[in-house]
């Protein structure tokens, strides 16, 4: 694996940006890459732009990025907060950064763990938004399918089944298959698990016209046949929403597709279980926070307080 990382948009070794680092034991890029080498899929790709967003704060300050202490990683949470990163971004690089330094104990580089005992923010257990309506769903679908074929299979993957965007984005027309009856892709969730997914009808027609025969490659391409990346679909999302869901444009983003479905399913009277299989969730606790989520706002007091008032003028 390549231990280059990607640092303040750059791709160089960790170690150039990080003063007295080159004559560590091992060097820093040779004891992350060795780190990153422990996880896979999606897990690896975040621990990996966590380390280099470390990285690049420790080069600005010039530290030593095995040489740090609590106290730098305290400034290091204190600066994030008044960039104002979410807590729960926040908490998550804090998270990588402790697995790191624990791997470096382990390998006996480091006599103890700087990150161990570092507060990490507090993440509610209530996710805000609920994604989008169920008028709002249909008019993305329309807009989709008007918009061009491939747009139509993205939006519907997305949407109807809950895909993560790298999930989407690293699917493949040979994992397309049949099982019972059933149309049905095989993902690569976190973790590197393998997981048959069923395709409806809707998203089936969809796929049909956009791979109109083709047998192998990406599920998803670009004009040149490479695979579509993440920040395609966003840009695509985002145009789409331009003319579709103007109210939407400046901040839909492809997990909020996923988001939809799982308020959708659940609306629908899917069992919870169900749910927390169709998105792949270890833990249940992370489906039952769509569902919390998607009443808040229609039991909010607001509208009762308004009932009482009304006529009262």
């Amino acid at each position: 694996m390549n231990s280059d990382m990607i640092v303040e948009g750059e791709l160089v070794p960790v170690a150039a940006r990080l003063p007295g680092s080159a004559g560590s034991r091992p060097t820093v890029e040779r004891l992350a890459a060795a780190f990153l080498l422990s996880h896979q899929g999606n897990t690896r790709e975040a621990y990996q732009r966590d380390l280099a967003h470390f990285a690049a704060w420790c080069a600005r300050h010039e530290v030593d990025m095995l040489a740090v202490t609590r106290a730098h990683l305290d400034a290091y949470t204190e600066q994030q907060r008044r960039d104002g990163a979410a807590p729960a971004t926040i908490s998550r690089r804090l998270s990588a950064l402790s697995g790191f330094y624990a791997y470096a104990v382990e390998e006996g580089v480091l006599a103890r763990n700087p990150a161990a005992r570092v507060r990490r923010p507090k993440v509610g257990d209530n996710v805000q938004s609920t994604g989008l309506s169920k008028e709002e769903a249909v008019i993305l679908l329309d807009a989709a399918e008007a918009h061009s074929p491939r747009t139509a299979v993205v939006v519907q993957l997305l949407l109807l089944l809950g895909l993560r965007v790298s999930e989407l984005c690293r699917a493949r027309v040979e994992d397309l298959g049949y099982e019972r009856g059933h149309r049905v892709l095989t993902v690569t969730r976190k973790g590197g698990r393998r997981q048959r997914m069923v395709i409806p009808p809707r998203a089936i027609d969809a796929l049909e016209r956009y791979l109109a025969g083709r047998d192998s490659g990406p599920l998803v391409a670009t004009a040149t046949g490479r695979p579509m990346d993440r920040h395609a679909v966003w840009r695509l999302l985002r145009r789409l929403a331009r003319d579709c869901l103007p109210h939407l444009a400046d901040r839909l983003h492809p997990h909020d597709l996923r988001h939809a479905c799982a308020t959708l399913a659940l609306d629908a009277g899917a069992e919870l279980r169900d749910v927390q299989d169709l998105l792949g969730h270890a833990d249940p606790r992370t489906t039952r926070r769509y569902d919390r989520a998607r009443h808040n706002l229609d039991r909010s007091p607001t509208y009762a307080v308004a009932g009482l008032l009304a006529g009262r003028r």
